[in-house]
């Protein structure tokens, strides 16, 4: 993730949630997630466009935002 991050950092804003804390758990009982690591993406509308369930793959998150644009 951290890879992730610094190399799209100004296309995105990444946040990262505990799920054992309990903003957390609202969280991800409010985006209806169970596994971790969840990654969801949203647009700028806060419209949910893109989820990935486990490891991420750099090249496919540069791929969707490729596509995106």
């Amino acid at each position: 993730m951290d890879g992730i991050e610094e190399e799209f950092k100004d296309k995105l804003i990444v946040e990262r949630v505990n799920v054992q804390d309990p903003v957390g758990k609202s969280l991800a009982q409010k985006y209806g997630f169970l596994a971790t690591p969840t990654f969801i993406l949203f647009n700028s509308q806060g419209v949910e466009v893109w989820r990935s369930i486990g490891m991420i793959e750099k090249d496919k998150v540069k791929q969707f935002l490729d596509t995106e644009q």
